[in-house]
């Protein structure tokens, strides 16, 4: 297929109010501290929805924000995609409440759920519509209101999730800019490794699945950690050799921000220097499908990506799915 069809033309994010640290776990009993955290994620704080804030709330305020930059308004909106994993609630779908909260009245709205990765998923889905000639203009959306489908009891999974949302506007590609390669990939047979056992069709939520923990994420850490690295990494290949670059030709690299070491790991096995890789997992925590687009927007805002960059996107997530993008901006 030739590209790229598509480009960025606008971002924006919002998070909560609230920023917990790490000091704040010993107020709810958490037996941990400041240290320990930061030794094992690189995290040190997390913004945490309170009363008033919800995916919808968020999502419309970081939508809003990157249809600013981009220059467009809510009725020239063909479609929003949006990735979560954390729905305010399991019907409808998350993209039509934010479709009635921004006003988008004539766009097509629907989700995707690929967890930590489904912003590029996304952003696939985004470039297929506008292809086909389906869309010109889509809102990608990837967030999450992950502390509250968390166990605050449970300190190896409490502590790593955050809250925010991410939005990018994604147009028709001018003069070479935008999608240059994408690659996807799933392996099912691995789901139980990070995983919400209650709280859908099969077993619904109850006092019962909330008492016995099978309501809130469940996560093998050390598995997730060893699957995500080789995963990152060879779609960071595969990306490159999609769009027939080496990594010297990459001027920024954008991962998923689960982990500190999953990051540096997966830039040492990519064979990328850490100088080239944005992190601000030590500010958010791990967003989920929020923490790529979020990054994007502080990237934009902040000089990082500038006319010409060229950047590569790569992700991990529940499921388990993997994948990456390069874009010329």
């Amino acid at each position: 297929m030739k590209r790229p069809h598509v480009m960025f033309t606008g971002t924006g994010r919002a998070v909560p109010k609230r920023i917990m640290t790490n000091h704040d776990f010993a107020a709810i009993g958490i037996e941990t501290d400041d240290a320990w955290i930061v030794d094992r994620t690189g995290i040190r704080q997390r913004h945490v929805a309170g009363p008033g804030e919800s995916l919808t709330s968020l999502a419309a305020e970081a939508s809003k924000t990157a249809m600013a930059a981009a220059g467009v308004n809510a009725a020239e909106i063909d479609a929003i995609v949006m990735a979560t994993v954390s729905p305010d609630h399991l019907l409808p779908a998350a993209a039509v409440e934010v479709q009635a909260a921004i006003g988008a009245s004539r766009a097509a709205a629907f989700d995707v759920d690929a967890a930590c990765t489904g912003w590029i998923y996304a952003v696939v889905v985004a470039e297929g519509l506008i292809a086909t000639g389906n869309a010109e203009t889509v809102l990608v959306i990837g967030g999450e209101v992950l502390t509250r489908i968390v166990n605050w009891k449970d300190r190896n999974t409490c502590v790593l999730f955050g809250d925010g949302v991410g939005a990018t506007i994604v147009k028709r590609a001018t003069k070479g800019k935008g999608l240059l390669s994408s690659y996807l990939r799933t392996d099912g047979t691995l789901a139980k490794l990070l995983w919400r056992p209650a709280g859908g069709g099969e077993m619904a939520a109850s006092d019962a699945t909330i008492a016995d923990g099978s309501f809130w994420v469940h996560m093998q850490g050390r598995e997730v950690f060893k699957h995500a690295v080789r995963s990152m990494a060879d779609a960071c290949e595969r990306a490159l050799d999609g769009a027939k670059l080496s990594a010297d030709s990459v001027d920024l690299v954008i991962p998923h921000q689960a982990n500190v070491r999953i990051i540096e790991a997966t830039a040492k096995h990519a064979n990328i220097s850490m100088d080239k890789v944005y992190v601000n997992v030590d500010r958010y925590g791990n967003t989920s499908a929020g923490s790529i687009p979020i990054a994007l927007d502080e990237c934009i805002r902040s000089g990082r990506i500038t006319d010409g960059s060229t950047v590569m996107f790569v992700g991990f997530g529940a499921g388990f799915t993997w994948g990456s993008l390069i874009v010329r901006f």
